[in-house]
């Protein structure tokens, strides 16, 4: 233990971590640069963070502060010690609705205020689009600001009392008149009036540098407002009073269309005359779906206000007849709006890759200039870029004159970050000359800070240093960050990555079969951190019942990302920092489509076991869940399927089962059916006629559920559909197994192979990393398939994690085989085979509501659809809820993950099923969901197939 360490333990009530995975997940925040620190505190209160300062200032340790880590510019990252406040000074202290303000301390993600104030009829001006895991302080350090600017203004515009503590330990309360200010602040101020008046832009997002014009004294003097986008340079924010707004009981959403983002910018404008809540812009390059919305190459998202509804529209309307727009409409439905917002929320991710797929990087993500000048500042931008050979996607705050962007710079080589600089220069030059801010929201931080001079010139400059002086003496509080900066091309955080593709299985084909470019597409926005339950949302279920970074999507990409760094993680590979941040991770591909940009944490879960394991020991659950499909071989023979589930069932004998394949203790041992799935359509007679399709016999369908397989044959005879099940092959003598390992229990599962080679996607071994016999197993599906294949005939896939597997890691582990791709290609889940091969048929009546969860690998690859079409067609009402379940294949089995488990099915699953109304059927499609509900809930979920069986039984017996 370092003396710094030991001296914070013994100072400091709060956690303070010095250990590898702690200062790994905040090298980074949002931006394009990596310091990496020497430890972090999370303090808990006041005195702690007065403390840590002593401590720091004693030792000459540079402190920053961190909230949600979203910033873009570099400024919550640090070589020293990193206060975090997300964990203990995160409260909402008061409210008070009476005066609309409210007292929250630093680390109080947006999201919670607003929903306590909601209630009331209020809400927090300032919205960025990280709303949902963006802190009070930050959003204080940077001055954030958010859609909404145009009606509420900026963080500073709310703000009323701010208590710091200063670098050498004083604790201040900032206000109005000179309240709280430094000794010598005054001083400064009153010497420097002209310059004061006359050096800064007259704009409404002006970010940049100190705002040291909020102390004039026709600015009331103000402290806090100056306080405000200081980036934790100054002081240390402890806890604030902000004012609340008054938020309207009804809003509409006028979306106008227009031919090219240049026109929409040049309308933007004339358009705050009419007093809306937001004027934002995006073109169609980050529009996922632009049919969904009017004609147009480019389009203003115009919120309006009012007390009742037909206010609201009869105010968007009168927007859209002042617009001089290609086309237009009105969305009053909230939940069009919410999907409208989503996509523009999303952009800050989405707008990482181009279209093309290349990367895209932050750096100058939000300039501003006044308003009217938006379109000739766009034309401008686009010749710059175009003059350097570079490509960006201008979005954001049309109506305030602010443009977020990421361009393709390329930061890996010399070259390309000698670019980066000189466009970084000709654009700061632009900006000013239009008369803008180098940030118009995010702060300058190491990106912009270097540029402040072209700016403000070195005069003011040299009057921000004098400032930071007057408040931080001893330069303790994040360094290089506003004056005396580092240069905007050091500490990026590529230059550390390994040069040379690594050697991996999987073929990552979306990031050119490299897996640090895999690793690069989490940028930091952290929508993986978010809490709120809503929709059908799966990412990140461990984080949310964790609430740790570790257990984020975003903490698990930084520890790879230093993984690959090897500086701080030095094991490679073999880490155990990574192993065990990977290790609450669900598999529940959520990320894939909840991240915005499509970090899969679930394959590069697979991808580190694969290697963290190669040549050694593997866990217990690996050998006995991650080699399921085995023993479920054996298991299920007709002689031994009664002595197994007796043996399995209670006593000795079962809690020494669970004992040596390291399943968790609480779980009961699920009982193998009496025949399987292949054995029952072995004796049955199959109809004949119709399109052909294939039923899938997964393993869990096969053993476990054969019920939900008999159902779905019903059904789907019942639709005119001729069914047919793979090939399999009679495989005497030949040893199951890769022949290597020595363990018990996989020599067990050599000797006691399968006599018949069945298909098999492999899900079992890929999601615990046995990436070799993965890929066996999957050849050896494909020269069984090559049959239907030679067809025309769809794969039905019932188990919906299965059908993931096929379509995603079949391919990508099988990159070389072109077999893969086309058996990936052939996989339906069982309502997209009826919507496709049985268009006219009609399903039975079911008439009853439901509840359940969508499974996390249908909302994640699969998409649910010709489900929800199903669902209805049949009668069957209500909407599922998202999340995960908890279980996720082995995942809830394995000991030690039981109570995370458990936590993850009480975020939407289980309190949906507690609520449902009478006679709801409880839909769960896969069969990890219907055991976690059978094991924790005592209730029995069904398949929608079997749903739909039932009811055709009833109405074919006339009930």
């Amino acid at each position: 233990m370092t003396d710094l360490e030991a001296a914070l333990r013994a100072g400091v009530r709060g956690d303070v971590e010095f250990g590898v995975t702690a200062r790994a997940l905040v090298t980074m925040d949002a931006s394009n640069y990596r310091r990496v620190p020497l430890g972090v505190v999370a303090p808990r209160d006041a005195d702690d963070v007065a403390a840590v300062l002593a401590v720091c200032r004693e030792h000459g340790v540079p402190v920053v502060a961190r909230g949600g880590g979203t910033s873009i510019a570099g400024q919550a990252t640090g070589t020293g010690v990193v206060l975090d406040f997300t964990r203990h000074m995160n409260r909402l202290l008061a409210l008070d609705p009476g005066t609309r303000t409210a007292v929250v301390q630093p680390g109080l993600v947006l999201d919670r205020l607003q929903e306590a104030a909601a209630p009331h009829g209020l809400r927090f001006g300032p919205d960025p689009s990280t709303h949902s895991r963006c802190t009070l302080g930050g959003m204080i350090g940077n001055n954030s600001c958010g859609a909404h600017s145009v009606a509420w203004g900026t963080t500073a515009d709310s703000v009323r009392e701010l208590a710091v503590v200063t670098a050498r330990g004083r604790r201040l309360r900032l206000g109005r008149g000179w309240a709280g200010a430094p000794d010598g602040l005054r001083a400064l101020v009153d010497g420097e009036l002209a310059r004061l008046r006359t050096g800064f832009p007259d704009l409404p997002r002006r970010i940049s540098g100190y705002a040291l014009d909020a102390l004039l004294p026709e600015n009331g003097a103000d402290v806090a407002r100056s306080f405000c986008g200081s980036e934790g340079t100054l002081g240390v924010l402890t806890e604030a009073v902000v004012d609340l707004v008054r938020a309207p009981r009804a809003r509409a959403l006028a979306v106008l269309g227009y031919a090219d983002e240049s026109a929409a910018a040049e309308a933007a404008a004339g358009l705050l005359p009419y007093r809306p809540l937001t004027v934002e812009g995006m073109a169609a390059d980050l529009v996922p779906s632009p049919a969904d919305l009017p004609r147009g190459g480019a389009w203003l998202f115009v919120e309006t206000g009012g007390d009742t509804a037909a206010e609201a529209r009869a105010r968007a309307e009168t927007i859209v007849r002042a617009a001089d727009a290609v086309d237009a409409d009105v969305v009053t439905d909230p939940a069009g709006q919410r999907a409208l917002w989503r996509i523009r929320e999303d952009a800050s991710g989405t707008a990482t890759r181009m279209a093309d797929g290349s990367e895209a990087w932050p750096g100058w993500e939000d300039c501003a200039v006044p308003p009217a000048r938006l379109g000739a500042y766009l034309r401008d931008f686009r010749a710059l870029l175009a003059a350097h050979g570079l490509r960006g996607t201008p979005y954001g705050h049309f109506g305030d004159g602010c443009i977020h962007v990421r361009i393709d710079f390329d930061l890996l080589t010399a070259a390309g970050v000698g670019r980066f600089r000189v466009f970084s220069e000709e654009l700061a030059d632009l900006v000013v000359a239009h008369g803008g801010s180098l940030s118009g929201e995010h702060g300058d931080g190491q990106a912009r800070a270097e540029l402040l001079p072209r700016m403000y010139g070195p005069e003011l400059v040299a009057l921000f240093e004098r400032a930071k002086a007057v408040w931080d003496p001893d330069d303790l509080l994040n360094p290089g960050m506003l004056v005396r900066p580092a240069p905007l091309d050091s500490n990026l955080r590529f230059a550390v990555l390994p040069r040379e593709p690594v050697d991996v299985a999987f073929g990552y084909p979306s990031d050119g079969g490299d897996f640090s470019a895999a690793v690069r597409r989490c940028v930091g926005v952290a929508k993986c951190r978010t809490t709120e339950v809503s929709g059908a949302a799966v990412m990140c279920p461990s984080f949310r019942v964790t609430g740790e970074e570790a257990h984020s999507t975003r903490g698990r990409a930084r520890l790879l990302h230093e993984m690959l760094a090897g500086e701080l993680v030095t094991d490679g590979w073999r880490s155990p920092e990574v192993r065990d941040a990977l290790d609450l991770c669900l598999s529940c591909k959520g990320c894939r489509t909840d991240c915005p940009v499509g970090v899969d944490m679930a394959t590069y879960k697979a991808e580190f076991l694969h290697h963290h394991y190669a040549g050694r020991r593997r866990p217990a659950a690996h050998l006995s869940m991650g080699r399921l499909p085995q023993w479920l071989r054996w298991a299920s023979r007709a002689r031994v399927v009664s002595l197994v589930n007796a043996l399995a069932a209670v006593g000795p004998l079962a809690r020494l089962a669970k004992a040596v394949g390291g399943i968790a203790p609480e779980r009961a041992i699920p009982r193998l059916a009496g025949e399987t799935f292949s054995r029952w359509w072995g004796r049955r007679r199959p109809a004949s006629g119709g399109d052909l399709v294939v039923v899938w016999p997964d393993t869990f369908t096969e053993h476990l559920s054969p019920s939900v397989g008999r159902a779905a044959v019903r059904v789907l005879e019942a639709a005119g559909l001729r069914v047919a099940l793979p090939p399999t092959l009679r495989m005497r003598g030949r040893p199951v197994g890769d022949g290597r390992t020595r363990s018990p229990i996989a020599l067990a599962a050599v000797l006691l192979g399968g006599r018949r080679e069945r298909v098999c996607c492999g899900l079992t071994y890929v999601s615990t990393g046995q990436l070799d016999r993965a890929r066996a197993v999957l050849r050896r599906t494909l020269d069984l398939m090559e049959p239907v294949l030679e067809t025309a005939a769809p794969v039905v896939v019932l188990e919906p994690s299965c059908a993931a597997a096929l379509r995603t890691d079949l391919p990508e582990l099988l990159a070389d085989d072109p077999r893969a791709a086309a058996l990936a290609a052939r996989v339906l889940t069982f309502a997209e085979t009826l919507e496709r091969h049985a268009p006219h048929w009609r399903p039975p009546r079911v008439d009853r509501p439901a509840v359940g969860q969508t499974h996390c690998h249908q909302h994640a690859v699969l998409g649910d659809a010709a489900d929800r079409r199903l669902r209805a067609a049949a009668g069957v009402t209500g909407e599922l809820s998202g999340g995960c379940c908890g279980l996720a294949g082995d995942f809830g089995f394995t000991k030690g993950h039981f109570e995370v488990s458990v936590a993850c099915a009480e975020e939407q699953l289980l309190p949906a099923v507690r609520s449902a109304p009478p006679g709801a059927v409880v839909l769960a499609d896969g069969y990890s969901c219907r055991t976690q509900l059978e094991q924790v809930a005592g209730v029995r979920g069904e398949h929608l197939a079997e749903v739909l069986a039932v009811a055709l039984d009833v109405s074919e017996d006339g009930g």
